[in-house]
């Protein structure tokens, strides 16, 4: 179903011929059969509501296939409705940015869309400036040690986290809970524990956007400064001036580099490079000689850098390095290989700070006067020292704490399969949050009283018809847009993260999805013009396919895919702004970059020859391969 080209037409003012103006309204979005009753599923709130239907189709939404790139499931819920809060409220309530305010959510069709608001009252404006100058600004003074202090309060989160234990419940209470004299038992640890393992995760939320809307305010102030300052300056080339620094998300890879030049010197890189699966490589390598002094570097490198989702954290399907060995250990193989062939298998990190220092320098020569060079100054210096934070943060919250919690939930659906509520231990997700201490409190009441709780009966048709009903929903092709577009979109987290801007949406409007053969526009996010073979990854597991030399055509890519940006020549996606992972991973690579393409998923396919001009953000399809 083709959404987005059902919209309100509009008359041109020259008299031509008509042009859309709106993408379809959300309430025109139909169900996909087989799917009817996916609402039951979310709560009341996430929905899009008939009683407030002049509000709904004013607002612009946009499908946010950035962090749940498929149907959401109800339990999953707890990762938007985390940010849909506290990601919201630093922009409207902690760090008044002056010209916006949060980000709203609605769950349509199981899929997340989201519309950015605004402030455009001026007073409101101004005031709001004032109390965001002094906040930012003892943020900003203090930024190293409020730094360490977060990082601290990140490290006990995921501490406290860990300590979380589930198991069934007992056939009797253990002695220890008797003679002890607690006064309470087993029921009041398992659903206390519960209660601990939410707030934990909503702790961590608010974490996760403490400095984060600073991080991108710094670099949009240093950013509008450059475009007053030098007219016709290029995205890229303001962030071709904060690139090249340490950032912590590289360190996993990192560690996949160092394990792979280990090996060589063990001599026991052959048995690497087998095209085996990791659990018969490392059996392998437990009988080898030298094998035990890598196996035990694999284990030190394992926690906390394993801990790292194959996609961005937000989904408990996508699979985790540290349950998982088959990216790192496709890495580890390439690495070797290209050891052997002699090549440099470090990030070209010396060029991007070459560049990042003359083009600084260039560019600072051009400013008039010693005022407007000690600004320069002061913002790029800022730039630069927020700047890793936006994205080292990923790691301590959305893959270390994240893949945890996953895990911590997986032990609860254990305790569920226990007591006979569920069939698997994957079927805790197909309940929301809420649901669960229902479930839950079900589960002590029959454990207390000796008879046959209700959950045993209840729970698994309604997880059966919810699998069914998601497993339809997977095969809907959510539109990018619905609703009104924007005068304008002042929130930056849109502008930044998403890449969403008037031009975006424009460009989105006069967009056929179904049509094929012809340019895509996006954002030039990394520099370079390279053409070669499409390979089209819409789920980790083809990451696995992907050739040499492959242009990555991708809906969103992962911080841990980053072993891939050695074997690829440029990548392409569908959302995405300059501060986009795709975007920043690409700019570190030294890789062509196209993001915020809308469509690129759905109109290229694998084998496709297409060019990538990373200098203007336009992906062209040269050459159709068989459909």
């Amino acid at each position: 179903m083709n959404i987005v080209n059902k919209v309100e037409p509009a008359q041109d003012d020259s008299g031509g011929a008509e042009k859309k103006n709106r993408f379809a309204s959300p309430f025109d979005v139909a169900t996909p059969p087989g799917a009817e009753g996916w609402e039951k599923m979310f709560p009341y709130y996430a929905l899009i509501s008939p009683e407030r239907r002049e509000l709904e189709e004013g607002k612009f939404w946009f499908f946010d296939g950035m962090h749940n790139p498929e149907p959401l499931y109800p339990f999953d819920t707890i990762m938007t409705e985390n940010w849909w809060v506290a990601a919201s409220l630093m922009t409207s309530r902690v760090w008044p940015i002056p010209p916006a305010m949060g980000i709203d959510h609605r769950v349509i069709n199981g899929y997340l869309y989201i519309s950015p608001n605004a402030v455009t009252d001026p007073s409101v404006v101004a005031e709001r400036q004032e109390i965001f100058a002094q906040r930012a600004g003892h943020y900003f003074e203090n930024w190293d040690a409020i730094y360490a202090e977060w990082k601290k309060k990140a490290v006990d989160c995921i501490d406290r986290l860990k300590a979380l234990s589930f198991k069934p419940l007992p056939q009797y209470e253990p002695d220890a809970s008797v003679f002890k004299h607690r006064g309470v038992y087993s029921s009041f640890d398992l659903l206390t524990s519960y209660s601990r393992l939410i707030e934990n995760m909503l702790e961590m939320g608010s974490y996760h956007f403490e400095m984060l809307n600073l991080g991108y305010g710094a670099y949009l102030t240093f950013r509008e400064f450059c475009q007053h300052a030098f007219p016709g300056i290029t995205d890229q080339t303001v962030t071709s001036m904060v690139s090249g620094i340490d950032i912590l998300l590289f360190r996993p890879d990192d560690e996949l580099r160092r394990l792979a030049q280990f090996a060589v010197e063990l001599n026991i890189a052959d048995l690497l490079v087998a095209d085996d699966h990791p659990d018969a490589v490392l059996d392998k390598l437990k009988a080898a000689p030298s094998g035990a002094a890598w196996l035990e570097a694999l284990e030190k490198a394992k926690d906390p850098w394993f801990w790292f989702s194959t996609g961005v954290g937000y989904t408990h399907s996508d699979p985790v390095w540290m349950d998982d060995l088959r990216l790192p250990f496709t890495a580890i193989r390439g690495y070797i290989e290209a050891l052997r062939r002699g090549e440099e298998i470090r990030r070209p990190l010396e060029q991007i700070l070459e560049k990042r220092t003359r083009v600084t320098a260039e560019y600072r020569l051009l400013l008039p006067t010693d005022d407007d060079r000690a600004a320069f100054d002061g913002l790029i210096e800022l730039t630069r020292k927020v700047f890793p934070y936006v994205e080292d943060h990923n790691f301590y919250v959305e893959h270390w704490h994240h893949s945890i919690f996953w895990a911590k939930v997986r032990e609860l659906g254990d305790v569920f399969v226990a007591h006979k509520f569920f069939n698997d231990r994957e079927d805790i997700f197909y309940l929301h949050r809420h649901e669960i201490y229902d479930a839950l409190y079900d589960l002590l009441i029959g454990w207390a009283t000796g008879s046959q709780p209700r959950g045993e009966i209840y729970w698994k048709p309604i997880i059966a018809e919810r699998r069914k009903i998601r497993d339809t929903l997977a095969k809907w092709s959510p539109p990018p847009a619905l609703g009104l577009p924007p005068e304008s979109i002042t929130e930056p987290l849109t502008v930044m993260l998403w890449g969403i801007t008037q031009e975006t949406v424009q460009e989105w409007l006069g967009v056929d999805p179904s049509a094929t053969g012809k340019t895509l526009k996006g954002v030039a996010a990394s520099a370079g013009k390279v053409t070669g073979k499409a390979r089209v990854i819409t789920e980790p597991s083809q990451l696995y396919e992907i050739d040499q030399g492959d242009i990555l055509v991708c809906r969103v890519t992962a911080p841990s895919w980053a072993p891939v940006f050695t074997r690829i020549s440029a990548a392409i996606s569908d959302v995405g702004g300059m501060m986009a992972h795709t975007a920043i991973i690409s700019r570190e690579y030294g890789l062509p970059a196209v993001v915020g393409t809308g469509f690129a998923t759905s109109t290229i396919r694998t084998g496709d020859i297409i060019e990538v001009d990373g200098y203007v953000g336009t992906v062209r399809v040269i050459e159709e391969s068989p459909r």
